[in-house]
């Protein structure tokens, strides 16, 4: 009688829990580690697959805290992309989940950044009026990894006060909470906000802890894209710490990164800002990607302000509003991507008459189309109606080693998985 199904021979293995590697044998039995054993050790005629895997590396399925599978899992459960490279566990809500449809958030897989060709979905999401409801859907589709979320800051934000500017009054934040409860009690690990994007950039600190001190009510998690990637990096960071320290629950800070040259040599505070936190016994920790790239929409490069109340599109026509934003966005270094346009790669484009800029820099865009970047930039996002995926080169591969180092610092994607 056959012992195991699996035996994995001659393999690296790296347990996940911060020991050194072994070589060593590891044998399957249905969807359980049944043993590990130094090599040569489990005999190979008990097992009904043999795998050699000397030269690779054998080690649990990666965990991607910063997961952006949301609608590739609604399309097609398998995700194969991050499967194949190991991605077995997707943690996914920054800013954004696709429930629950309550309040002023009336349609919460429609969105003005963002089209989303699924009708069908679309008009799912509409009777979700719990965030439970998106997870029973996933469940019913059928998923590969494994799957958890925490609840979308801007989601709530839309629930309470939709895309307007200004502080919650009390009866919104009233709504929120409540919201935030029935979240965490639908299996939520906590709130994730991005408070770089509208409308989660138009919620103050104090709205920020008393959400928080509801996650905290049920041992949950507030994680978040800090305001300031850049220029205000330390008071982004210190907001982050500052939340931990009122609400009382863990902080785990999104992609940390110092962009744009001229903030680079603030990484080595941000650690010790970190480290200190952590010494005086607030739970915060951090992820990252390996690169020194990152992905977000074109739209990241302009003021939060020209979003407010829905009307992005509208303010980019309007000449007033217009010329205000190209002012406000003169000195790229000082926007919240900090980026030159050279160093921008728009990729996302869906009109026909654009896909020749994909794999330029938005300064050779502007050139080809004699622009300024800045109205080469608004029109084409007028024309494709969409935040257009961009590429920004900006970080220094120097601190990326430094944050390596860091045993508070875990890596994360900070993207969605696709289907062949």
């Amino acid at each position: 009688m056959l012992n195991y199904e699996t035996l994995i021979q001659n393999g690296k293995v790296i347990d996940g829990a911060g020991n050194p590697w072994i070589y060593a044998d590891v044998a399957l039995q249905g969807d359980r580690i049944a043993a590990i054993a130094p090599s040569g050790q489990l005999d190979p005629a008990n097992a009904h697959t043999v795998v050699d895997a000397a030269g690779h590396v054998v080690c649990p399925g990666f965990i991607d805290i910063q997961s952006h599978s949301i609608l590739p899992l609604l399309r097609d459960g398998r995700c194969l992309s991050k499967i194949t490279q190991g991605v077995t566990t997707e943690i996914m809500g920054e800013a954004w989940t696709p429930a629950p449809c309550a309040g002023l958030n009336h349609s919460p897989m429609e969105n003005e950044f963002f089209a989303v060709d699924m009708p069908e979905w679309i008009e799912r999401a509409r009777g979700w009026s719990r965030f439970r409801h998106w997870l029973d859907a996933m469940t019913e589709q059928g998923v590969s990894p494994n799957v958890g979320s925490f609840l979308g800051g801007g989601t709530l934000r839309k629930v309470g006060k939709g895309m307007e500017m200004g502080a919650a009054t009390a009866d919104q934040l009233a709504l929120m909470q409540r919201v935030m409860a029935e979240a965490m009690a639908d299996g939520a690990f906590g709130v994730s906000y991005a408070l770089i994007y509208p409308p989660d950039a138009y919620v103050d600190t104090d709205e920020l802890v008393a959400i928080c001190q509801v996650v905290q009510q049920y041992n949950g998690v507030y994680i978040t894209h800090v305001r300031s990637e850049a220029e205000r990096l330390h008071q982004g960071i210190g907001e982050a710490i500052e939340i931990g320290r009122r609400a009382g629950c863990p902080v785990e800070i999104y992609h940390l990164k110092a962009s744009g040259e001229g903030n680079w040599w603030k990484i080595p505070e941000i650690i010790e800002m970190i480290e200190q936190a952590r010494g005086a016994g607030i739970d915060v920790t951090a992820d990252m990607y390996p690169y020194t790239a990152s992905g977000t929409g074109l739209t990241a490069m302009f003021p939060t302000w020209a979003a407010a109340d829905g009307k992005f599109f509208e303010n980019l026509q309007t000449p007033e509003t217009r010329q205000r934003i190209r002012h406000e966005m003169q000195n790229p270094a000082a926007t919240l991507m900090a980026a030159r346009p050279e160093q921008v790669m728009p990729i996302g484009f869906r009109l026909p008459a654009h896909q020749p800029y994909v794999g330029k820099r938005l300064a050779e865009i502007a050139a080809a189309r004699g622009q300024e970047w800045i109205d080469a930039a608004i029109e084409l996002l007028l024309a494709e109606r969409q935040s257009i995926s961009t590429i920004y080169f900006k970080m220094s591969e120097e601190n990326v080693r430094l944050q390596l180092q860091q045993p508070w610092i875990k890596i994360s994607t900070d993207a969605g998985g696709v289907d062949p």
